[in-house]
C-alpha cells in the first residue's frame, strides 16, 4: 500500500457497495491557498472547507478532462468564494473578500455561515460537452458542508452526508482540514440506513478526528467499519493552478485590436491577476504593441 505524506483522498464502498464514500485530508492546500491570498482566519476556514468539499466531488466524476467549479455567492462580508478542481486532485479557490473579518459564533467557533451569509450556491461540471452541467440551489446554513449534502439531495437525488472542516493555529495558519462524504445508493435497506444513521450520530467533528490523527481511511472506519468498509482507492490531492504567461497572453489578444491600440496608446504597462492563485503577470507597452501586432498578422 501506497503511504502519502502529503494531502491525499481515499474512495471506498460499504454494506456490499450499497455505500459509497470519500475522505480526504487537505491541511497544506489549505494552507497554500491562506498564505497565496492572506485570507482573515475565517476566509480561511470558508476558502478550506470549499476546496475540500469540491475534492471529493471531483472523485466523482467519470472523464479524465472533467472540471467542477463550486461557487458561493452570499450576502454575508466574504461576498463570494469558488473552487475549482479537476478529476486528477488539483484544485483552486479564492475568495472575492479574502480579508472579510467576522465575530466568533455563540459556539465560540469561527462563523463560517456568517461570513458567507444569505446566498446560493452553484455546481458547474464541464465534462467536455457544447453546454456544462450547471445546478443552483438555496444556502441553507452557509456551513457548506450542509449546503452540499443538500445540494445532493435536491439536484441529484443522492441521500448523503457532507462533513468538512478547518482548524487554526493562533498564529493563524492551518492546523488541520479534511472531510469526508457518505452516500447511499438506491435500494439501499431500511437496516442499514437506520443504523448508519445512529452512527453518525455519535461522530465527532472532522477536526476533532484529524486533531487525534485520524488519517481518511482511519476515519471512515470508525463511520462505516461495522459495515464491511473497502477502501478502493486512494490519490494525492493538492493546489494547484494552472495560468501562465501565455494563458494570460491569450486573454490579452481576445480584447481585440480596438482595445489593445487603446492600451498602447497609454503608453503604460498592462498588469493582470490571477484571482486562483494571487499571481500577477506584467506586460510593457512593447510586448502589448507586439501581440497586437501577433493578433492581426492570424
Amino acid at each position: 500500500m501506497e503511504v502519502y505524506q502529503g494531502d491525499y483522498m481515499v474512495r471506498a464502498t460499504a454494506a456490499d457497495a450499497q455505500i459509497r464514500a470519500f475522505a480526504v485530508t487537505s491541511r497544506e492546500l489549505a494552507e497554500r491557498s491562506r498564505a497565496a491570498h492572506n485570507t482573515s482566519p475565517v476566509v480561511t476556514a470558508a476558502l478550506g472547507r470549499l476546496m475540500t468539499g469540491a475534492l471529493m466531488m471531483g472523485g466523482m466524476l467519470k472523464g479524465e478532462k472533467d472540471m467542477l467549479t463550486l461557487q458561493i455567492r452570499g450576502a454575508g462580508p466574504v461576498h463570494g468564494i469558488t473552487a475549482t478542481v479537476d478529476a486528477a486532485g488539483h484544485v483552486k479557490g479564492y475568495a472575492d473578500n479574502p480579508s472579510a473579518m467576522m465575530p466568533p459564533n455563540s459556539a465560540g467557533k469561527l462563523d463560517v455561515g456568517g461570513v458567507i451569509g444569505a446566498g446560493v450556491l452553484h455546481v458547474m461540471k464541464d465534462m467536455g460537452l457544447k453546454e456544462p452541467y450547471a445546478s443552483t440551489v438555496t444556502l441553507q446554513t452557509g456551513e457548506i458542508g450542509d449546503d452540499l449534502t443538500y445540494y445532493f439531495a435536491v439536484s441529484e437525488q443522492i441521500p448523503s452526508v457532507v462533513a468538512l472542516g478547518v482548524l487554526m493555529n493562533r498564529d493563524n495558519t492551518v492546523r488541520q482540514a479534511g472531510g469526508f462524504i457518505v452516500q447511499l445508493m438506491p435500494f439501499t435497506p431500511e437496516e442499514v440506513i437506520s443504523r448508519l444513521e445512529e452512527k453518525l450520530k455519535n461522530i465527532t467533528s472532522v477536526t476533532e478526528l484529524l486533531e487525534a490523527g485520524k488519517t481518511p481511511e482511519e476515519i471512515l472506519e470508525s463511520v462505516l467499519g461495522e459495515f464491511g468498509l473497502e477502501i478502493t482507492d486512494r490519490m494525492p490531492v493538492g493546489f494547484r493552478c494552472d495560468c501562465s504567461r501565455e494563458r494570460v497572453e491569450k486573454v490579452l489578444l481576445s480584447l481585440g485590436e480596438k482595445d489593445l491600440r487603446e492600451l498602447v496608446d497609454e503608453g503604460k504597462e498592462v498588469e493582470l491577476h490571477c484571482h486562483f492563485c494571487n499571481k500577477s503577470y506584467t506586460f510593457s507597452v512593447e510586448e502589448v504593441a507586439c501581440l497586437m501586432k501577433a493578433g492581426n498578422a492570424e
